[in-house]
């Protein structure tokens, strides 16, 4: 068997010049043909494919004492987060197809733990305090490995995702009013404001997360989601943003954005609220808690609510024909 080399000079060889020169101008042709193709398919090409991001623009965050800065950030945010939140923070990391709840997209700044009013930003304070205390029923960990100073930078650094950081300020903090004491008159009022408010849709009669609408929920992005299982807990049982009655009184207030779950600040009063929060604990059969004592002490039911009437007194009548002063 021949080389190409070979045959090809032995062609040349057996050829007349006139054969070679056609050979040589064919060969041209082609290359030249060739070429004007690729250079013309190169630039009626569309413009497709993972573009370069923009260098964002320098953040910074401000806890307490502590400043964080977004650039000292860059090497923790890529090796502990951008696996699951994704080099540019939309929550397309490559882990993130076996995620579920799928992580947060930081480019659209929508965040479930807040101490401000529904739709405005979150505090730094926010957003630090959940990286150290993690969400539960979710793959976020507790980052309380990290010291403060690189939370507060990682705080930063979430912050160069979307432009909202720079357009708009976070919201005022909510207000927190002192917690009243739990009775099981207080128990009985948020049993019928469960009920008034339709929790139960959600959640569930038992607070299960079992409610009739619970398989139908989705979240902002339209990914399924599922309502918190408020008797599957055990005494060390967390919500996904605290533990404290604080924290569930907090949530009512503010809602969880990108959630079914809405804020009550517009429904139900101060009180109402605490109301809630204390049957809500009665909820958690397994949970050593003050609702939980009291309810037990009350022989374990929780009675009927009975709505308090305005017992005002109504203005004294005055005699017929006689005027207020008396006379005739």
């Amino acid at each position: 068997m021949k080389l190409p080399g070979e045959f090809v000079l032995r062609m040349l060889l057996m050829n007349s010049s006139k054969h070679v020169h056609l050979f040589f101008s064919a060969i041209l042709s082609f290359t030249l043909a060739a070429g004007f193709t690729v250079a013309a398919s190169a630039q009626d090409a569309p413009d497709v494919g993972p573009h370069p991001p923009e260098p964002a623009k320098a953040m910074e965050s401000h806890i307490g004492s502590i400043t964080g800065h977004s650039q000292a950030a860059k090497t923790d945010y890529r090796r502990y987060c951008a696996g699951c939140h994704g080099d540019l923070g939309d929550g397309n990391g490559e882990n993130a197809v076996w995620l579920d709840p799928r992580p947060r997209d930081f480019t659209i700044a929508t965040f479930k733990c807040r101490s401000t009013p529904t739709g405005t930003l979150p505090t730094d304070e926010d957003l630090f305090n959940t990286i150290g205390r993690g969400l539960t029923n979710s793959n976020m960990p507790i980052w309380n490995a990290f010291s403060k100073q690189q939370r507060a930078d990682l705080v930063a650094y979430i912050k160069t995702f979307s432009p909202r950081w720079q357009k708009e300020k976070a919201g005022d903090p909510i207000k927190i009013p002192a917690e009243p004491p739990v009775t099981i008159e207080s128990i009985a009022h948020g049993k019928a404001l469960f009920t008034k408010l339709e929790c139960g849709k959600c959640h569930g009669p038992q607070g299960k997360g079992d409610g009739p609408s619970a398989a139908t929920l989705t979240d902002s992005k339209d990914q399924p989601i599922r309502p918190y299982n408020f008797a599957d807990g055990k005494d060390d049982s967390r919500f996904k943003c605290g533990s404290e009655n604080s924290d569930i009184y907090r949530i009512f207030i503010t809602g969880v954005d990108g959630t079914p779950m809405p804020s009550f600040a517009d429904t139900i009063q101060p009180a109402d609220a605490w109301d809630l929060v204390h049957f809500l604990r009665t909820l958690q059969p397994y949970r050593h808690s003050k609702e939980n004592e009291v309810l037990k002490a009350a022989g374990g039911r929780i009675p009927p609510y009975v709505e308090k009437q305005d017992n005002k007194e109504a203005p004294a009548s005055t005699p017929e024909n006689k005027s207020p002063g008396g006379g005739d």
